[in-house]
């Protein structure tokens, strides 16, 4: 995207095309202005257009571009935080009623597909979170018994059934969650822009919003060659904000994530890896991610910039690596490599801001973008819709607060990952 190969690599390459459509010029008149086209502000848009909404949506630079567009494509329910631990950060009443709605995200994102007629290559056979080590499998045996006692439909494997349902690897189990699935993530967003557009929301890309001033009535948001007035101004920029509520960005810890993705492999080496397409990841500090396109491409990714010394570092671990997961891929070639930004919080936990009069917004996915996202852009819409009032909803307002030395662990979770890949799997 924008002739930068390492931004979206093999989503961009296979995506149907975005739909056409350029910078705002002139002035809008609308009921909200969202700010980002990713799955919160394109979910938010596509709900508040179905809910009689006159509605525009302003994009920096295209749609799906942040972290929307980048990732694994790991539809997963619920937060990275543990039930438990969730519930007892945000208390009984909120704690619950986020693990309730969020466990539900994957479903939203699959109606949402069908209902549209999303061509996002959806897998519906689950996920696997991969125990390594003693440590590994009593992490997911905890997340598992926590989720069963909320109704939840995840199981653990023992490390043979582990084995086979990912076709190598020694780990020491798994947590199967059925909920869970993946999808092509730019074609995804993509999708929610073409339903969107059709349910009436005006799109506009290239169109960074410069400034924004508030007339006591309305909002008045401009851009380099137009301008939006608007009752309500909903942010959906998340670790790639930047403009009047960059703030949402300097309360974020970015860590970096890359993927690589190998050429189509043959039948004969692609039957017996991961043979009901589950996406996997692993317990791992320093983690790593598995699933297949529909093409039959191994997707392989772990924490990294592929930037300076970290492209050819973080290259060689991927190979290295997954010789060892599937000796039959030893000296694989990747067709794609492609990173992006996840957005840390202090606790691991999503963030529901005031960011002025009228104007609110979700952010702080913690690496859990695609249902959360969905599911608080449609939250949002029924928010602003007046269906939803503030004691229904699943955070409470919170506070920007920058974390200490952000620039400082950020630099940190670049080198660290390096000085990982360069020693393991070399063994």
């Amino acid at each position: 995207m924008q002739g930068d190969p390492t931004s979206h690599g093999l989503w961009e390459l296979t995506a149907p095309p975005a739909p056409q459509i350029g910078p705002l010029t002139g002035e809008v008149d609308v009921d909200v202005v969202v700010i980002g086209s990713g799955c919160t502000g394109l979910s938010s848009a596509l709900h508040l257009a179905e809910g009689g909404a006159r509605v525009t949506v302003l994009e920096a630079s295209e749609i799906g571009f942040g972290g929307s567009g980048r990732n694994v494509g790991l539809v997963n329910a619920g937060m990275w935080v543990m039930p438990d631990t969730l519930a007892a950060t945000l208390g009984p009443t909120f704690g619950e009623r986020l693990i309730e709605l969020l466990g539900h995200g994957p479903q939203r994102v699959f109606d949402l597909i069908e209902k549209h007629g999303i061509e996002c290559e959806p897998e519906r056979t689950g996920t696997l979170h991969c125990a390594v080590g003693r440590k590994g499998l009593e992490e997911i045996e905890a997340r598992a018994g926590q989720w069963r006692r909320r109704g939840a439909p995840v199981e653990v494997l023992d490390a043979e059934e582990t084995r086979r349902k990912i076709g190598g690897g020694d780990y020491a189990g798994a947590l199967l969650d059925k909920r869970a699935g993946t999808i092509q993530p730019l074609a995804y967003v993509r999708g929610l822009a073409r339903a969107a557009l059709a349910a009436g929301v005006k799109i506009f890309t290239q169109s960074a919003v410069l400034t924004a001033s508030d007339g006591g009535s309305r909002w008045k948001v401009d851009t380099v060659a137009g301008s939006v007035r608007a009752d309500w101004v909903i942010v959906a920029t998340d670790a790639y904000a930047r403009g009047p509520w960059s703030q949402v960005r300097q309360e974020q810890i970015q860590l970096p994530y890359f993927n690589f993705a190998t050429q189509p492999l043959s039948d004969n080496l692609r039957a017996p890896i991961l043979p009901e397409r589950q996406g996997a990841w692993d317990t791992k500090q320093v983690l790593s991610s598995l699933r297949f396109d529909r093409a039959g491409r191994l997707v392989y990714g772990s924490v990294g910039a592929l930037e300076g010394s970290g492209a050819a570092v973080h290259r060689a671990w991927a190979i290295r690596s997954l010789g060892k997961l599937f000796p039959q891929l030893a000296d694989i070639e990747f067709e794609a490599g492609w990173f992006g930004m996840i957005g840390l919080t202090s606790d691991n936990l999503p963030r529901f801001h005031k960011l002025d009069r009228n104007v609110f917004g979700f952010s702080g996915y913690n690496g859990r973008g695609i249902a959360p996202g969905t599911v608080f852009g449609g939250l949002l819409a029924s928010y602003v819709l007046g269906h939803v009032a503030d004691k229904d909803l699943p955070l409470p307002l919170a506070v920007v607060e920058e974390p200490r030395f952000r620039a400082a662990r950020e630099s940190l979770y670049r080198t660290g990952s390096q000085l990982v890949h360069l020693t393991e799997a070399r063994l």
